[in-house]
């Protein structure tokens, strides 16, 4: 027998099946949000990989009180505008960022990238920004990023820090978001980045993407190394007039 609850949440559910399992995708849910000032409504989705593969929502739902979810991050996504069928839109695969995007940390732009890439997409009339949860400190996770910054404020740029760790320079994936972005959108899209890496993963999966906006910003002398070694050692895309020297 279906539940009341499940009555209600299934036409907001849907299933992307993967190599590894599902993901099950949640949305769209009316978001109003405080944009510069301004409230500005976006529809917000979140999602969940899992590696059971099933149609049968209420069996999700059933496990959510017992799976712990709140120790685990999930990623979601914004949506403005028509972003299925628009002709034209704009999207951003933001890495989450609890120093910047949370305390409004000047180590990093990621802050700034975050509300201004928004603030663009309102703008523009349509497009989507991709919240990446499990992508902190490029993919190494919190606690390292803490220690990554001792390592910083000893010297090391951010590359040499992760390596110092262990890590490589860059661990993130946008598999999943892929994914999800495929079921919201089969159009083209303009991707808001300067970092290639980005580009090379939508293009690898078949998606068209018609092109790039670059996205520099609140640069200081706290972040000014940081932003030197994104573009001389990480392979960001360095635009005329948006050199950290400027």
């Amino acid at each position: 027998m279906e539940s009341k609850v499940l009555s209600v949440l299934e036409d907001k559910i849907q299933l992307i099946k993967t190599n590894e399992g599902a993901i099950y995708l949640v949305g769209p849910i009316r978001l109003p949000v405080n944009l510069y000032g301004e409230t500005v409504e976006f529809n917000w989705y979140c999602w969940l990989n899992c590696k059971e593969v099933t149609e049968d929502f209420q069996r999700i739902i059933d496990k959510l009180s017992s799976a712990n979810l709140a120790e685990l991050q999930q990623s979601s996504v914004l949506v403005y505008g028509d972003f299925a069928y628009a002709d034209n839109a704009i999207m951003r695969m933001h890495s989450i960022c609890h120093t910047g995007d949370i305390f409004g940390s000047k180590r990093c732009d990621c802050g700034y990238q975050l509300k201004q890439s928004m603030k663009m997409i309102v703008e523009h009339g349509t497009g989507a920004l991709f919240y990446l949860a499990n992508h902190e400190g490029r993919g190494i996770g919190l606690f390292s990023k803490a220690m990554a910054y001792i390592l910083q404020e000893n010297g090391y740029d951010t590359v040499e820090a992760n390596e110092g760790l262990g890590f490589v320079d860059d661990s993130r994936n946008y598999g999943d978001a892929i994914q999800v972005l495929k079921a919201l959108r089969s159009k083209p899209v303009t991707l808001i980045t300067n970092n290639p890496k980005k580009l090379e993963a939508l293009k690898g999966s078949g998606l068209h993407v018609s092109g790039r906006t670059p996205l520099w910003g609140d640069i200081s002398k706290f972040n000014e190394k940081y932003l030197e070694t994104k573009i001389k050692k990480s392979g960001h895309l360095e635009d005329e007039g948006t050199c950290p020297n400027d």
